[in-house]
């Protein structure tokens, strides 16, 4: 789930974890073992843990 540098852009970071903690918000099944309750803390965590179920999809710019 990294792009192939291993980084994401701190929008596609920020983009990941948000869409992830509303899927919480939802009832969505947490990954990972907490005690916390608030779904971006919780994201946040799974984010870090490299568990989120998400994926981003890059536009190929053209090379001249």
């Amino acid at each position: 789930m990294k792009k192939e540098n291993g980084e994401y852009t701190r929008f596609e970071r920020a983009r990941m974890i948000g869409a992830r903690a509303l899927q919480i918000s939802r009832g969505a099944k947490i990954m990972v073992k907490t005690e916390l309750k608030d779904p971006i803390e919780i994201a946040k965590l799974e984010f870090q843990e490299g568990l989120i179920p998400l994926d981003i999809k890059r536009a190929q710019t053209k090379s001249s």
